[in-house]
């Protein structure tokens, strides 16, 4: 699961805090909005893999948000309702809306972990895309995106950014990287085009200053992607 980016969308800080804590020790990352306007920025900036919402929201409800999302974003995100609404009209709609489960207040941490988990096993095909501190790919559209903002990318320097990101704080030598990169190439390929392709990326998702360093040259052995 890692790679995952999770939006909380809760506005009792307590719970926001509670389920960041766990949810990041099981490798997910995690970003926070307290109301359902900031839960819509976040989610349009962020383009999250998986979203746990209150129903009970300042300024727009968690059923209009999910409605939303579903609707007007036409995404198919797994969605988690989190909510004291336990009656079983509520569920059902939060089911209807599009939601793909609904837990009920108070709530185990460790469950909501475990669900969160068979949710995203049922729904693999819909959250193909892996995240990391803002930088995100989507192989099904080949698409890279750095905090929200779309990342012109050629074939090659997807295809590495890619095969990077599938395997975080990893050193990858650069044979390695030319199999991944030129599968069917005769070997008349050398090394030090790595390096160029390399070179390219950096130039393209490091951009800001004093923003991340995703890629790190381990000298004599290759390149690792840093997983935050």
């Amino acid at each position: 699961m890692k790679g995952k980016t999770i939006l909380i969308v809760e506005d009792n800080a307590n719970i926001r805090k509670l389920l960041k804590s766990y949810l990041e020790k099981e490798g997910y990352e995690i970003i926070l909005a307290a109301d359902g306007y900031e839960g819509m920025e976040t989610f349009d900036k962020l383009d999250p893999c998986f979203v746990i919402l209150d129903l009970v929201l300042p300024y727009k409800s968690g059923e209009e948000l999910c409605r939303w999302i579903r609707t007007d974003r036409k995404s198919d995100i797994p969605i988690m309702m989190l909510t004291a609404k336990a009656a079983e009209e509520d569920r059902i709609q939060g089911l209807q809306l599009g939601a793909d489960d609904y837990v009920t207040k108070p709530f185990s941490p460790r469950e909501v972990v475990a669900r969160v988990e068979a949710v995203l096993r049922r729904t693999a095909n819909r959250c193909s895309k892996i995240s990391y501190n803002g930088l995100t790919v989507k192989p099904l559209r080949r698409e890279a995106k750095l905090n929200g903002e779309l990342i012109p990318l050629t074939m090659h320097e997807f295809k590495l950014l890619y095969f990077l990101m599938r395997h975080p704080n990893q050193i990858l030598g650069r044979e390695q990287i030319l199999e991944e990169l030129y599968p069917n190439e005769e070997r008349n390929v050398i090394e030090r085009t790595v390096d160029v392709h390399i070179s390219r990326l950096r130039e393209k998702i490091e951009t800001q200053e004093g923003g991340p360093c995703f890629i790190e040259t381990v000298r004599g052995m290759g390149y690792r992607f840093i997983a935050f």
